[in-house]
């Protein structure tokens, strides 16, 4: 990281994991944030999840060990119009290439700059000249354009956790150009994969007029930034150690029982549009109808926790596939037998790891999706020496690494049915083999080598741009 004193960490986001949540609760993002800015000493920004009209600059401050935690209540208009409006209403559908459920309404887009302006001036003072701030995901894109308007001259970085659309998809946005131009202010910015880089930079050349320079260098008015791809990782060792736990346990004794010898093929997905879950739940109905040595012989379990279950399109989801799941119950289960369980619940991911190291198929198979970390989570669950299959989609960002799976096409409902049945029957030895590929993947890209990888090269960006702004002046307030 360069030098004796580490500069203090920043991190910004919409959710802040409290210090009392326990690593399983939090997750692996939450967690590896939490030992970054242990590390560094720093400072986490981020809603406290409450709303009050005309709410104060002044965010709730306390402190845990090195972490300093700051919480900031929303205005309630103004959160329905950023969170639900512009972040969940317009930018998470073009982001996931779904233009038909896309809406934009300008009172949504200017309640989403409002938050980033609140956020700006709650941040200001808060802050040190040599600070360096990671802002995370498409809530807070002009978060730096704030920050830099009111003197902030230090070091921001943004991570896009989700997918970057393709330029033709972009420009459906009517602010895609303020967008770009708000991207400009950080100084680095990250992207899950590759082809979203390309997508990113493509734009940037075509459209804003930009130049690109070799390592991804960006040009766009005044400013220089840098694009990049930093696919995320998981807690490998944790997962890997939560699986073996899971050997032996209520738990895994249970859904063993249960399962009475049957194979058993889970997903594990958020109930969202972007999932493909009616795409998946029909393929499998199509495995029993194509392969029928299959019936009373594979369970399948779907495991999908309701999210934004205010939300039309997500209600109408819900009531798809519990239709579908009854369709499928209905037409083929058996008195002992029945082919798919839909859960509607989250579980622990010690519970997750006993259920992925005892299925035969992992099933992930999103429309699009930036990463998906189920993925590699199925993966470093199993048991070496006699892992399951992942059939996984080639839209979702993790399919660059995750060479050892069974890619499919989301949309191909018969493709997905025969991928099913492959996997089914695939011998013990080219299951070990495509494990291996993975598990090498999963195990050399974790959650925290790609927190350090991002933290480094932001420390690094500014030597790097042509030119840099001034670390040492003290960003005025208000």
């Amino acid at each position: 990281m360069g030098g004796s004193v580490l500069a203090r960490l920043v991190v910004v986001s919409n959710r802040v994991a409290s210090p009392k949540e326990r690593a399983a609760k939090a997750g692996g993002l939450a967690v590896a944030l939490r030992e970054a800015l242990g590390t560094r000493g720093g400072l986490w920004f981020g809603w406290s999840g409450e709303t009050q009209p005309n709410p104060s600059d002044t965010p709730k401050v306390f402190r845990s060990g090195r972490v300093t935690y700051a919480l900031l209540t929303l205005d309630p208009e103004d959160q329905r119009a950023h969170y639900a409006g512009y972040a969940n209403g317009t930018l998470w559908p073009l982001c996931h290439y779904r233009l038909g459920l896309l809406s934009f309404r300008r009172a949504d887009w200017e309640g989403y700059r409002r938050v980033n302006e609140h956020f700006a001036r709650a941040l200001l003072p808060l802050l040190q000249p040599d600070d360096i701030i990671w802002v995370h995901d498409y809530h807070f894109i002009p978060l730096a354009a704030e920050l830099r308007k009111r003197g902030f001259e230090g070091r921001i970085g943004y991570f896009h956790h989700i997918p970057w659309p393709t330029p033709d998809v972009f420009l459906s946005l009517p602010s895609h150009a303020a967008l770009v131009q708000d991207l400009s202010q950080y100084d680095l910015v990250g992207l899950q994969t590759e082809d979203d880089v390309r997508a990113l930079l493509t734009y940037i050349s075509s459209e804003a007029r930009g130049w690109i320079a070799p390592g991804g260098v960006v040009g766009l008015r005044e400013r220089r930034f840098r694009v990049a791809a930093f696919p995320i990782g998981i807690d490998a060792t944790a997962f890997v150690r939560d699986a073996k736990a899971s050997v032996g346990s209520d738990e895994e004794r249970r859904l063993h029982e249960s399962l009475a010898g049957r194979a058993l093929a889970v997903g594990v997905d958020r109930l969202d549009y972007s999932k493909g879950l009616p795409g998946k739940f029909a393929a499998f109905g199509e495995l029993l109808s194509r392969y029928p040595q299959h019936r009373s012989t594979v369970t399948m379990m779907q495991i999908a926790p309701v999210s934004r279950g205010e939300v039309a399109e997500y209600r109408a989801l819900r009531r798809e596939l519990e239709e579908l799941a009854g369709a499928i119950n209905g037409e083929y289960a058996e008195f002992d037998w029945v082919p798919l369980r839909y859960l509607n619940r989250p579980f622990q991911r010690a519970t997750l790891a006993a259920i992925y190291r005892t299925a035969r198929l992992g099933l992930v198979t999103p429309l699009r999706d930036g990463m998906n970390l189920v993925a590699k989570e199925y993966i470093a669950a199993q048991n070496p020496e006699d892992p399951g299959v992942l059939v996984l989609s080639r839209f979702a960002g993790a399919a660059d690494e995750l060479t050892g799976a069974i890619l499919v096409n989301p949309y191909d409902i018969e493709g997905m049915a025969d991928a099913m049945n492959a996997a089914l029957l695939m011998p013990l030895d080219e299951r070990r083999e495509r494990w291996q590929v993975n598990m090498a993947k999963v195990e050399g890209n974790t959650i925290h080598d790609w927190c350090e990888r991002f933290i480094h090269e932001l420390s690094g960006a500014i030597d790097h741009l042509d030119n840099p702004p001034k670390r040492a002046k003290r960003p005025r307030r208000g």
